[in-house]
Order: C-alpha cells, then structure tokens, then sequence
C-alpha cells in the first residue's frame, strides 16, 4: 500500500463532516483528498481529481445522491476506491444490505476516534475491516442463508482455496506472498481469478461469500 492513504469524505452534516476531517487528518500517514456534501458532489469530483482516494467515507442518509445510490455508481465507475459506511443507521438490514453492495467496512458515527483509524488502514490495506458487531450480523446472516457448495465453487484450485483462507484470515497480498513463498503479483492474479469465479465486486464480497457458503475454516477470534 503506497502512503499517504487518500480518503475521501462525503457527509451533508457540516460540523460532523469538518470533525471527521479533523480527525482523520490527525492520523499518520492519512490524508483527505477530497470533502463532499453528497453524493453526486462526490462524484463530481472525482472525474476531476488528480489522484483518486484509496478509500471513501460515506453517510447514507443524504439529499441529491444517498449513500445506497452512491455506493453502487462507486461500483460501476471507481471500483477501485473502497467504501467506508459511517452512519448513524445500524440495523441489521443496513449493514447486510451494505456489504452485499461491496461496502468494505460499516462503521457507526459514535465509533471510537482508534476503531475509525484501525478500519480506515485495514480497508485500504487489507481490502476490508469488519468489527466484532458488523461480523455478529454477518454470522446471523450465514446461518440464514447457509447452502451447500456450489458446483463451480469444486473449480476453485487448492491455491486458490489457501490463498481465499488467508485473504479471509485479513492477510495482506504482501504477507501471503512471503507466507506461500510466491510473488505479490502471482497473489493478485489469484486474488481476481477468485473474484471473477465467484462473482464478487471486491476483497469484502470474497469474505462474506467464503462465510456464507463455508469455503473456509472460520475460527473464533479471526475477526476478533
């Protein structure tokens, strides 16, 4: 991951979206790039921005363009900018329904300054950062919708199953590389034969469909 971390904020909360910028600016290494009232300000300047941010914050509950709405176009139009959801929203069917559209993190807006840091760093490192509340709904989640393997997931080569497990025990492309004596490019190379095999957006999508359909071995503190 190359530094400084780039983030991007878009809240139509004044004071809240000129405090978290504060704060995030107090993090080492961090930089905001970009401070956006809504959506459709968000993306407005990104079309025009020098660097895109490794990573955006986003509320959901905004006028012009919520955060649902700018989540997606992220998707379709800078897939490579990983999403944050810091909202006052944290229903279960929020975060689900966030994490299915890619969001790589969800965070509450009372969420210690330490937990906004850590989450900002692992998302932009590691791909996602899910906190032991936001996993809590993802396993309710997993025994709900628990199927058997899918036919294709029998594709998956035994590599690419190690490297699913490590991407899920939150290892970075970096640190499988050394662990599996491999180069960082050949991680990547399986890490998007596994995206596109499973048909997930992003890193996040690969966790949450490796717990859903038990394509790993989950243990107790992995996320803890």
């Amino acid at each position: 991951m190359s530094f400084p971390i780039r983030v991007a904020i878009t809240d139509d909360e004044t004071l809240f979206r000129k405090g978290i910028r504060g704060l995030v600016e107090g993090f080492e290494g961090v930089e905001v790039s970009i401070e956006a009232i809504h959506g459709q300000d968000l993306l407005d300047q990104l079309t025009q921005a020098s660097h895109l941010p490794d990573v955006a914050l986003l509320d959901l509950n905004m006028p012009e363009m919520n955060g649902v709405e700018t989540a997606k176009a992220l998707q379709e139009r800078f897939p490579d900018i990983r999403v944050i959801i810091l909202s006052s929203y944290f229903s279960k069917a929020f975060i689900i329904n966030m994490i299915e559209l890619g969001a790589s993190g969800y965070l509450p807006k009372n969420s210690l300054p330490v937990d906004v840091e850590r989450t900002i760093r692992e998302v932009a490192e590691k791909g996602f950062s899910y906190g032991d509340q936001v996993m809590e709904v993802i396993r309710e989640n997993m025994v709900k919708k628990m199927v058997a393997k899918p036919t294709f997931a029998l594709q998956l080569t035994e590599r690419e199953t190690e490297i699913l497990q490590l991407i899920c025990e939150q290892y970075t492309a970096a640190e499988i590389a050394e662990k599996l004596f491999i180069s960082p490019r050949t991680v990547d190379g399986h890490r998007n034969n596994l995206l596109q095999k499973l048909h997930c957006r992003n890193t996040a999508g690969l966790v949450v469909y490796a717990l859903q359909n038990n394509l790993v071995n989950v243990r107790g503190d992995l996320f803890g």
